[in-house]
């Protein structure tokens, strides 16, 4: 006998936020970013053109992608489709490898990318995830 196994069956959508603990890195992550007051993105505001992913949800993937040392724009697209905690952080929106880079080489990103890499870090201390003699992450 096997256990029940049917791919045909209707689910409903499960939020997948129940599946990490408080002190999982995406879980952190999110705070982190969720931190920043809403007027640092006021810069990156274009209202031209199409709709653009919200800032929020990109800074997510990649600092949460550079924590797994995946570096590589393709790569970070790929993982938005393999990775659960990648899929909870973009929160199923899937932003192409082109889309990904602009977003990060953009000039305004620079100064935000700098201060969340150092209040990341001092998170990390805080939280007694990393040594507060970690060099790198």
């Amino acid at each position: 006998m096997y256990k029940n196994y049917n791919t045909n069956q209707l689910i409903l959508p499960l939020d997948t936020r129940i599946l990490f603990g408080d002190k999982d890195l995406c879980v952190i992550i999110h705070d982190l970013v969720e931190s920043i007051p809403e007027s640092q993105y006021s810069k990156y505001y274009n209202s031209r053109g199409a709709s653009s992913y919200h800032p929020k949800m990109m800074l997510k993937i990649i600092l949460y992608s550079y924590t797994q040392s995946v570096f590589s724009d393709r790569r970070i697209e790929a993982s938005l489709n393999d990775s659960i905690r990648m899929m909870w952080l973009s929160q199923e929106q899937k932003p192409s490898y082109r889309t990904i880079n602009r977003f990060r080489v953009h000039p305004v990103m620079d100064d935000l990318l700098k201060n969340l890499y150092t209040n990341f870090r001092a998170q990390l201390t805080e939280n007694n995830l990393i040594d507060e003699d970690a060099i790198f992450i």
